[in-house]
């Protein structure tokens, strides 16, 4: 299927379904005028090949309790296999309702009440919420920000992984928000100061994908036989196909006593059961979605380039990303308080981003913007926060 048949400039109302991105549960009720760029799924129709396969199997009519299909774990391995070099033992796999569901188990299996999980924020702003709410500490590592460019702290890795009570760390790989894709030689510094310090690792690679030329993604459980053993790794199409929505997750664990605790605590919840579309829809993504998501990543680095052009004499910096359809941009030279920035995106410039508080305090100044729309709704978006900024 070649490119041309992907229309990735096709406008589609989704307000026309319960769409979380441009619903008054984030836009507010007074928010309808807003461009919705906070939310972080694509605003592009799911690849053709997922969407026969949906439909083939609506035809069939009967939705009754069903397996795991046979050729869906191959699926998945045969994929990374093939795009990352990551030969995943299907014994190691195991089936998880999203990510963020995985995250949680791994914190209340492998942690105590009171244990530290160590984050490096700004970052993904579930994990907070994931600490908390399973009773354990957040241990912050913030990210490092020199000339544009976010580096970790290794020395304060060093000194909080050696703490006593600091179990285990939330690593997202790649970056959510800065757009990092993580070297492998910073991956390999991180991992042994988590393996001398007992330290395990959980990383969260849903955007595993989504990377630009020059900046391919390693799978932390590659680094070495003793990194695979020493994390947990959570992988899921949804953000690779957009499909979030009908799709489930996939947690890899190679050792074979943190996996068995992991399959049993999905048994003890019930959340081992299968949902016929979401099965389908997986297996057709990483079976056949390669050419959709080639032609969507081409897309989605043009507008890429076009705020990159639109922001070059603005006092609005753009972080420079290697992966994600997520931007991070620095706003901190409009002079504006937290509350003040997300007052002027609002109602001056008519965006409705996510704010940049939400991924910890280091990211005051700053907002995350969706660029997975089509190129017309981003020239606007950007005409608007133009003139928004000349008025200033």
């Amino acid at each position: 299927m070649s490119a041309p048949e992907f229309n990735f400039d096709e406008e589609i109302d989704r307000r026309e379904v319960p769409a979380l991105k441009p619903h008054r549960l984030v836009l507010g009720a007074d928010g309808t005028d807003l461009f919705p760029a906070g939310v972080a799924d694509m605003d592009f129709r799911a690849p053709p090949p997922v969407l026969d396969a949906l439909q083939d199997r609506l035809q069939h009519g009967i939705f009754g309790y069903e397996t795991v299909p046979d050729r869906l774990v191959p699926a998945l391995t045969g994929w990374f296999a093939g795009r990352h070099g990551w030969q995943i033992d299907p014994g190691h796999v195991l089936r998880a309702p999203n990510v963020l569901n995985s995250l949680a188990i791994a914190a209340s299996l492998f942690t105590g009440p009171g244990d530290g999980i160590i984050v490096q924020p700004p970052v993904f702003f579930d994990f907070f919420d994931i600490i908390a709410e399973n009773g354990r500490r957040v241990v912050g590592n913030p990210l490092i920000l020199t000339a544009g460019h976010y580096e970790m702290d290794f020395a304060g890795l060093e000194a909080l992984a050696a703490e006593p009570l600091t179990r285990m760390l939330y690593l997202c790989n790649p970056h959510n928000p800065v757009g990092r894709v993580w070297r492998r030689d910073e991956l390999e510094r991180l991992a042994d100061i988590c393996r001398r310090n007992g330290v395990l690792v959980v990383a969260d690679e849903i955007h595993a994908d989504i990377t630009f030329p020059g900046y391919p993604y390693t799978p932390f459980a590659t680094l070495s036989q003793a990194d695979a053993l020493n994390s947990v790794t959570c992988i899921s199409p949804a953000k690779s196909f957009n499909i979030a929505a009908c799709c489930s997750s996939f947690t890899v664990i190679a050792d074979d006593d943190r996996r068995k605790a992991f399959q049993a605590e999905n048994s003890r919840l019930t959340v081992n059961k299968n949902n016929a579309f979401a099965s389908v829809a997986m297996q057709a993504a990483y079976g056949e979605g390669g050419p959709w998501l080639d032609a969507a990543l081409s897309y989605v680095q043009g507008n890429l380039a076009l705020v990159r052009d639109r922001l070059a004499r603005s006092p609005v910096r753009l972080i420079e990303p290697e992966g994600t359809f997520l931007l991070w941009l620095d706003f901190r030279a409009l002079g504006l308080g937290p509350e003040e920035l997300t007052a002027f995106l609002r109602g001056r410039a008519k965006w409705a981003v996510t704010r940049g508080p939400a991924f910890g305090e280091q990211g005051i100044g700053f907002a995350r913007l969706n660029i997975a729309c089509t190129r017309s709704r981003l020239t606007t978006a950007l005409d608007r926060l133009e003139r928004a900024v000349s008025r200033r």
